[in-house]
């Protein structure tokens, strides 16, 4: 199924319009998730709106946003009002300035999307202005409303397209001051640092996202896998941090063991498959033909429950 565009509207730079498209570029869907639960009859919990002081249901037709000013009293706003003060970036990415992308605090960065030319017309000018951006080695930042709220979007080219990243405002970044201020001043030595360069060097290597494991996901894998199967769960003991007595010590061991890995044999990397398909086939298939066997043998496997007619 072709993906689903959360914004269509217009990419605008002076007078050279187009009509583009933005996706998600990131998703957490093949993620597991859990439902919540009755204890008592396997049966999923729903939520339901209600009113706070009648505690009656209220339907969505009869639901209104509203601004609290104190306790118990709010100011109504309806729809159609905030439909009234729609800006000019509800239906286009103006483009304001080009900065350096060493500009931007990371701080400021929440999430990416790709974007593309809307349709079959435009597709001109929007080469013209992402090979503008490509050219003039730059960041393009401009303005979008999505989900109602007006953000800012920083635009960089990517292979035939753009990647826009949403930016946060400056009243949303708190100031690093109110936690680093109270971390005391250290005078690290030249031989702390030089063995610290040492780990570093050892280390050294390029950013590969295709070699990192979400353990935890695979963990949560691996556990529903054993309960449906009726294998016991056997807790794991839980790694205990040591205090470091002498840095110096704890840094020249470091670099010791950090040339033992290194002098290691390295396994062939295995071939690494898409989340969503690795996910799959480990959920659905009970792993070997005995155990399939045995599990279609024995009653469901405590926590797990059939929903009922």
């Amino acid at each position: 199924m072709a993906p689903r565009a959360n914004w269509k509207g217009f990419l605008r730079l002076s007078l050279v319009t187009c009509p583009v498209a933005l996706y998600p570029a990131t998703s957490e869907s093949e993620k597991i998730s859990f439902n919540q639960l009755n204890r008592q009859t396997g049966h999923r919990i729903k939520y339901l709106k209600v009113d706070a002081d009648t505690g009656e249901e209220v339907s969505n037709e009869d639901i209104v946003k509203g601004y609290q000013l104190e306790k118990d009293q709010f100011i109504e706003v309806s729809k159609e009002e905030l439909e009234e003060i729609a800006l000019e970036s509800t239906r286009t990415i103006e483009i304001d300035e080009f900065v350096d992308k060493s500009d931007i605090d990371p701080r400021y960065l929440i999430r990416p999307y790709y974007i593309r030319p809307d349709g079959k017309v435009g597709h001109d000018a929007f080469a013209v202005i992402r090979e503008t951006i490509r050219e003039m080695d730059k960041v393009a930042i401009g303005r979008v409303v999505l989900t109602n709220r007006e953000h800012i979007i920083a635009l960089e080219p990517m292979d035939k397209g753009l990647v826009g990243t949403l930016l946060r405002y400056p009243y949303e970044v708190r100031s690093e001051h109110e936690y680093f201020d109270e971390i005391q001043d250290v005078k690290v030595t030249k031989d702390m640092l030089d063995l610290a360069r040492h780990i570093v060097n050892q280390k050294a290597g390029s950013f590969e996202p295709e070699k990192f494991e979400d353990h935890y996901e695979s963990a949560l894998i691996e556990l529903i896998n054993q309960k449906r199967t009726g294998k016991p769960i056997v807790p794991k003991d839980r790694p205990k941090g040591e205090n470091v007595v002498d840095l110096m010590d704890a840094l020249r061991k470091s670099v010791g063991a950090a040339a033992a890995k290194t002098e290691a044999p390295k396994k062939p990397a295995k071939k690494t498959k898409k989340a969503a398909a690795a996910q799959k086939e480990m959920l659905m298939p009970i792993a070997g033909k005995k155990l399939a066997k045995e599990a279609v043998a024995k009653k469901p496997a405590s926590g797990a429950r059939r929903k009922s007619a």
